[in-house]
């Protein structure tokens, strides 16, 4: 080994992040690669929802008391992600008052906060409740923008020397004599900065420790060495709404079942979720029916869903796991706990640790147990800091509240702008040239789009991540293009017309499965302002496609 101890870690999510993040922070030289962008797997495709514990508390109380261990650390560290809307458990008529009084125990054994509401109580914080309400337990649940901690995570992973490669994947393990050494990585358009038309490379990243972050993917990282890791991924439907029709989290209050939970999430609310085990994280059905499903249960709960529209939805995968020899067969009673599998005690292969299983909420104890881990491995007695230290972004808000109109901005672009920047606002929002709006359905401003492709280069799902345009209501049909025109003059046409369609196929991804009443009509607005501004519906041979507008429109209120 080096002076400095090296480590590879593969998976660029929300746990592999947060390992770099605390590894880089106790002086170890971190490689990160992920396949695609940050996110791109499970932590991008989940609801939102930062746990209080309650959702555990009956089932599993000691997941539960992680979770409001850790929800009160992300506040305090990550102040920029995190929105503090509270949470309802709410009990219907139908519902067990057992099972209510029992979620009401669990939460005061595991230390979580809660005050019971009547039915009456609870529709004067929440006026879309169902009448029939009849009891609920208000929770210090949250809402977190994952995209945003992520991206915090591996840029203080980089701001103490970290290197993050995305669309960098591993096509190979190495290992000599017995012992993993590193990982050969394809890099699509080369390392660093994403950039479309760029040749791609392949790399041999030769490491101290070889860490496997990669989720619902772990069990293909760990077939090249050889290696059994029985990952089994269960897929889940989120279906987004247009407007924000609640601002706590809404959960109904009954045991394990679907369609169960509403989180208000930025401008939107999102509706989870379904448990069913997959095969293939990345191959599996995406069914109407389990769209339709969240609006028709949750709409016991909150019954303006049924004429809300909707604007996308999206499935993800959870990488549950269990030891060999467990055999549960449902899904949903599978734990929710995380497990570190050292295979130099496991399989007798030393250079390699895989982490899987557990949640996102807890994502930062994971990173911390299996940094602890390796640092052991390696010899490293630096300390974990990373409860303690702020991301980048939540160092200091009261700074901001000044600083706004001296950047020309006015509510509620500001309060947007300061909730997505933090305490980087001043520094991002400071350009001397116009700042204007381009992205209006989330108040993104070009400073910020700028300050996201100096970070991601031509790669505009990355910008989207890190800024939230092209994520509101239009979901791309009135910024897309104003997004790729922020790409020039540094890369040229060709480039900004790829990343363009590379990200309105991204958008069209999870409308498709929404359309129907207005949103058909909003989908047609955006194929003909599309179509006759850029001349995008030309097919190859120059012939303009021929559709049928008329399918398209959504017909009156209460039509067919």
């Amino acid at each position: 080994m080096g002076a400095t101890p090296s480590v590879l870690v593969i998976g660029g999510g929300s746990t592999g992040c947060g390992i770099a993040r605390d590894l880089a922070m106790r002086g170890v030289d971190v490689t990160l690669v992920e396949q695609g962008n940050l996110t791109h797997g499970t932590t991008g495709r989940m609801h939102g929802l930062l746990h209080s514990g309650g959702r555990y508390a009956v089932a599993d109380q000691a997941s539960a008391r992680e979770c409001i261990q850790e929800t009160r650390v992300l506040e305090s560290i990550a102040s920029h992600c995190v929105e503090e809307t509270g949470g309802l458990f709410v009990k219907r008529p139908e519902d067990s008052e057992d099972y209510f009084e029992r979620k009401l125990r669990g939460c005061d054994e595991c230390g979580i906060p809660t005050e019971v509401l009547s039915g009456r109580e609870a529709r004067e914080r929440e006026p879309y409740l169902a009448e029939d309400v009849d009891r609920a337990i208000a929770v210090p649940d949250g809402a977190v923008d994952p995209f945003r901690l992520c991206v915090a995570n591996a840029a203080s992973a980089q701001n103490h020397g970290a290197r993050i490669e995305t669309h960098a994947e591993v096509t190979d393990l190495l290992v000599e004599a017995g012992e993993v050494v590193g990982a050969e990585v394809a890099h699509e358009s080369g390392p660093g900065t994403r950039t479309h038309g760029k040749a791609g490379t392949t790399e041999r990243i030769e490491a101290d420790h070889v860490i496997n972050a990669t989720g619902a993917w772990a069990g293909r990282i760990g077939d090249m060495a050889g290696l059994d890791v029985n990952v089994r991924p269960s897929k889940g439907v989120m279906t987004v709404m247009n407007v924000r029709q609640v601002d706590t989290v809404i959960n109904r209050c009954k045991p394990k079942g679907n369609a169960d939970i509403v989180v208000p999430h930025e401008t939107t609310c999102i509706l989870g979720t379904t448990d069913e085990e997959v095969e293939d994280p990345e191959d599996y059905p995406e069914e109407e029916w389990e769209v339709d499903l969240m609006i028709d249960e949750l709409s016991k709960l909150l019954p303006v869903l049924q004429e809300a529209r909707t604007i996308r939805s999206y499935w993800g995968v959870r990488p549950l796991y269990e030891p060999p020899g467990e055999g549960t067969a449902d899904s949903e009673d599978i734990t929710r706990d995380f497990f570190l599998l050292d295979h130099a005690d496991r399989d007798g292969l030393p250079g390699l640790t895989t982490i899987v299983g557990g949640k996102f909420t807890t994502y930062r104890m994971m990173a911390e147990d299996i940094s602890d881990h390796v640092c052991d491995r390696l010899g490293v007695s630096a300390t974990c800091r990373t409860d303690e230290v702020p991301l980048p972004g939540s160092r200091d808000e009261r700074v901001l509240d000044d600083a706004m109109d001296e950047f020309g901005l006015t509510s509620p672009v500001a309060r947007r702008s300061k909730q997505r920047l933090g305490d980087r606002a001043p520094d991002v929002l400071d350009t001397e040239g116009p700042n204007p709006v381009i992205c209006s359905c989330e108040g993104v401003t070009r400073a910020e789009l700028q300050d996201a492709i100096a970070q991601s280069g031509t790669d505009l799902n990355a910008v989207r991540i890190r800024t939230r345009a092209s994520m509101g209501n239009c979901q791309g049909g009135f910024c897309a293009h104003a997004m790729a025109g922020e790409l020039h003059p540094e890369y040229d046409a060709a480039q900004a017309t790829a990343a363009l369609d590379e990200l309105y196929q991204e958008r069209w991804k999870g409308q498709r499965h929404a359309l129907w009443g207005e949103q058909l009509s909003q989908a047609m607005l955006g194929y003909a302002l599309h179509a006759t501004t850029m001349n995008r519906d030309r097919a190859e041979n120059g012939e303009s496609a021929t559709l049928d507008f008329d399918a398209f429109d959504g017909g009156a209120p209460g039509g067919d």
